[in-house]
């Protein structure tokens, strides 16, 4: 059984697959799934490709994940090859090991096994994978969301095979994630020389108070599943490194998290009362990445914590922190959510790698996740 899933995993690492190119992983993905009977859709787009295959009918259990990877960086200062899969002490090395070709392999093998266990088992067992996860994710899972909507099909249950684990294979669980919203602001002033300021209007002079409200914002206490909405800057610039050059403009980007306390339309509404009295000439675009989600305790959460507990024997800890993941697009569809894959202290890091025991872990938890589900 390791050895299947190593196996795959392997294969899969092998494909310089850097997002959103996916050069042939979902090949090996479709191959197998067909020979267990999944009918399978390929909604490729531009240059992402994607799959939904499904097994069976009635209610619907899906495992979403992604086979693009992000870049290795440089090469030179990794111990082996990103693309060149290693096995040294147990421990399999390569781009994509943890994130997330290793459980992309952990659910296949799994599937394969329970198929073979229940081959009339019941409700549908099904997969949504994308190429277009790490990069903009524009043409990905929510494309195949969308698709399935227009069809009026839909998906009950999802676990998203995201590397959600701290120290042990399932020790954190997602159930949900915070929002996200990116603005894009510009401050106008007048250029001039900055020996003369009376005959300028510095934008920096004038941002910066603008700056400071922002992060003061302070626009709820979060919940008992969220923590508080926060706010970050990740860009300011102005001028053009002249010392004498009053800047016609400042740029600045800032990005909210939020809980379900608050809506992107307050925040909108929040930070614009902000500009419009602080008297500026300004611009602004936003830009929307997710809103936040959430699966409460449930027959998916229960039964994903009751597999975590069987096979590895640990309580698992039910968290919404964390970036955004594909589940905020999947949550369109109303499924209950969980996120649960291999350990993420390696992940978009040099020497990314995962033991040969966590796959193994993972794919018993898995299958046990399906028969439970549907059996």
């Amino acid at each position: 059984m390791v050895c299947e899933i190593t196996e795959l995993a392997k294969k899969l690492i092998c494909i310089p697959s850097i997002s959103p190119r996916d050069l042939g992983c979902q090949k090996i993905l479709i191959k197998r799934l067909k020979s267990i009977g999944f009918q399978i859709q390929e909604i490729n787009i531009c240059d992402t490709k994607n799959f939904w295959a499904f097994r069976g009918t009635g209610k619907t259990l899906t495992f979403a994940g992604h086979t693009d990877v992000v870049s290795p960086g440089e090469e030179k200062i990794w111990k082996t090859s990103p693309f060149d899969p290693v096995i040294r002490n147990g421990i399999l090395f390569g781009r994509g090991s943890s994130d997330m070709k290793g459980a992309l392999a952990a659910m296949i093998i799994a599937a394969e096994r329970f198929v073979s266990k229940f081959p009339n088992h019941q409700g549908r067992l099904s997969f949504l994978i994308t190429s277009d996860e790490e990069s903009s994710a524009v043409n990905g899972t929510l494309k195949v969301v969308e698709y399935l909507i227009n069809k009026k099909d839909t998906i009950d249950y999802c676990i998203v095979g995201e590397p959600s684990s701290s120290q042990i294979v399932g020790d954190v669980i997602k159930n949900g994630r915070r929002g996200s919203i990116t603005a894009n602001v510009k401050i106008y002033g007048v250029q001039g020389h900055i020996a003369y300021p009376n005959l300028a209007e510095n934008p920096i002079h004038k941002g910066l108070p603008v700056i400071l409200k922002i992060l003061s914002l302070k626009l709820d206490n979060g919940n008992s599943f969220f923590s508080p909405t926060s706010v970050n800057f990740s860009n300011i610039h102005a001028g053009s490194g002249s010392s004498n050059i009053i800047p016609s403009s400042l740029f600045f980007q800032f990005n909210f998290r939020f809980s379900t306390e608050t809506s992107d339309k307050e925040i909108k509404l929040k930070i614009k009362d902000i500009l419009d009295k602080s008297n500026l000439k300004y611009s602004i675009e936003w830009f929307l990445s997710g809103q936040p989600f959430l699966t409460k305790s449930g027959l998916l959460l229960d039964t994903v914590i009751q597999s975590v507990v069987y096979i590895n024997h640990i309580n698992p800890i039910i968290s919404t922190n964390g970036g955004t993941s594909d589940g905020r697009f999947i949550s369109l569809m109303n499924a209950q959510i969980v996120e649960l894959g291999l350990l993420n202290n390696t992940i978009h890091k040099v020497n990314e790698c995962v033991k040969i025991s966590d796959l193994k872990a993972l794919s018993l938890i898995y299958e046990d996740v399906m028969k439970k589900l549907l059996v």
